[in-house]
């Protein structure tokens, strides 16, 4: 299995942060917050259990060939949701690092311009990896002509 974040275990734990933007907020607001927040993580929590993370924001687009639950061609929560994905050696190591007095008052500032507050949700990954490369693609796809019934 190739690892989708450096040094992430078989037993890892990843973290997904859902936040909605008010109103009254820009995306520039939480770009700022969230990236000083981020640094503090990496500053404070690389030593300590953090892998890695990233941040992405609702582009709009929805996937009618991969949406099931309607035909909406673009996503009202557009520049307004963002997900928050941290990625840590285990559970506790997660939880120490919300523990930390550098870590609240960020914590606090981001929440601030959230309409729907925050349910971080932690995940077990089943899977992970990269795509292939152009002659593993063909390999793969020969395999699946001469092996699949």
């Amino acid at each position: 299995m190739s690892a989708l974040i450096n040094g992430m275990p078989p037993d890892g734990v990843i973290t997904v942060n859902r936040l909605i933007l008010k109103q009254q907020y820009s995306l520039d607001d939480l770009e700022e917050r969230v990236a000083v927040l981020c640094e503090n993580v990496k500053t404070y929590h690389s030593n300590s259990g953090f892998l890695g993370g990233f941040v992405c924001i609702n582009s709009g687009d929805i996937s009618n060939e991969g949406s099931t639950t309607g035909k909406v061609v673009q996503s009202n929560l557009k520049g307004k949701e963002a997900l928050v994905m941290t990625f840590w050696r285990s559970f506790e190591d997660h939880e120490q690092s919300h523990r930390s007095e550098t870590f609240q008052p960020l914590f606090l500032d981001v929440l601030e311009l959230c309409e729907n507050g925050n349910e971080e949700v932690a995940y077990d990954l089943l899977w992970s990896g990269s795509s292939y490369s152009e002659a593993e693609a063909q390999a793969a796809q020969k395999a699946k002509l001469r092996f699949a019934s």
